[in-house]
């Protein structure tokens, strides 16, 4: 997919990642944290992290598309590409912790110590997920905005 109504896709599906990934990236720790959420959020978590990582690399794709169609590539954009080939870890990342969390609102009907300890575990690993996730969005993002726009108004 390389255009969408004349428009160039990646432009387009940028849009998706950069509200889906954080969205995601908080409701996994809000879950984790929150066994009540858990059990109301589970599937829209685990929806949009399905979507979140299916998006990614249609996106970066896209982007790599049009890339080549460039005479050159300003530093800025290729520390853009750079960082953006990175986003696919992220998302995977997004999607195994929201596999956790489903996981562990099937388990939510047992009690024992190993549930416990497995939702502390997931809590912390939704927490360092999420908060990178985050910071790697950003970063994606802020490099792509230079390398269109520049350093400044």
């Amino acid at each position: 997919m390389t255009t969408i109504a004349g428009l160039p896709a990646h432009a387009l599906l940028v849009h998706a990642i950069v509200v889906l990934a954080p969205l995601t990236a908080l409701l996994e720790i809000l879950c984790a944290a929150w066994p009540a959420a858990r059990e109301r959020f589970v599937w829209l978590v685990l929806a949009l992290a399905a979507v979140n990582l299916v998006l990614t690399p249609v996106t970066t794709d896209a982007g790599e598309w049009l890339l080549s169609q460039r005479r050159s590539v300003s530093p800025a954009l290729q520390t853009h590409a750079q960082l953006g080939d990175w986003m696919i870890y992220f998302s995977a990342a997004l999607f195994i912790v929201a596999v956790a969390l489903a996981v562990l609102h099937w388990l939510d009907g047992r009690s024992d110590q190993r549930r416990t300890a497995a939702n502390v575990v997931v809590a912390i690993v939704a927490l360092l997920v999420g908060v990178s996730s985050i910071i790697t969005v950003v970063r994606i993002g802020d490099s792509g905005a230079h390398s269109v726009w520049g350093d400044g108004g």
